[in-house]
């Protein structure tokens, strides 16, 4: 069995038959922007999906993650129907359907870390150039965190990220059992 892609208004019809609309991106993500009725189950969570024979629609942001995943959410939904909501949450906001978007909450972790690590490479560059060169030193670490990241999935800046204060609401609400972050 595989996954059928469903474009925003036809995800619509099938949700509104009674289809479950799964949302498998981290629980940080969901608690920004949602769409109304979805249920947050991540990625590595997504074994916990009820086995009761509903049909599921799948979602992420851009519907890469749930293409690159398809098989793994297949053998989740054990059986049932499984589709994937074609563009994510970002088709069907393009598609002019309703979502809940709660800007008090935090940045997603992996856009915090974008902004941290660009910020960082900015300023060793610029203070190396004009301070002294030992700032290029910065720079170097922060690249070559974000290779480590790459290779292993565990993400040091992410997980100090996640501690710092204007987080702290959204980590207390994860259930991640593991340690890391995955990048993709």
């Amino acid at each position: 069995m595989t996954a059928t892609p469903l474009s925003p208004a036809d995800a619509r019809l099938a949700i509104d038959r009674g289809a479950r609309l799964i949302d498998i991106r981290g629980t940080d993500e969901h608690a920004r922007e949602r769409i109304p009725g979805a249920i947050s189950l991540p990625l590595y969570r997504i074994a916990d999906l009820p086995r009761d024979g509903l049909p599921v629609v799948f979602h992420c942001r851009t519907g890469m993650r749930t293409s690159a995943h398809a098989a793994q959410l297949v053998s989740a939904a054990s059986g049932a129907p499984a589709f994937l909501l074609d563009g994510g949450i970002n088709g069907w906001r393009r598609a002019g359907l309703p979502t809940i978007a709660d800007r008090s909450q935090p940045l997603e972790i992996m856009r915090q870390v974008q902004i941290t690590a660009g910020a960082l490479v900015l300023s060793g560059v610029l203070l190396g150039l004009f301070v002294a060169p030992g700032f290029f030193a910065l720079s170097a670490f922060v690249g070559s965190g974000l290779m480590f990241a790459g290779v292993t999935g565990w993400c040091g800046m992410a997980r100090l990220l996640q501690v710092m204060p204007w987080n702290r609401r959204a980590v207390a609400a994860s259930t991640a059992p593991r340690s890391g972050f995955d990048l993709r």
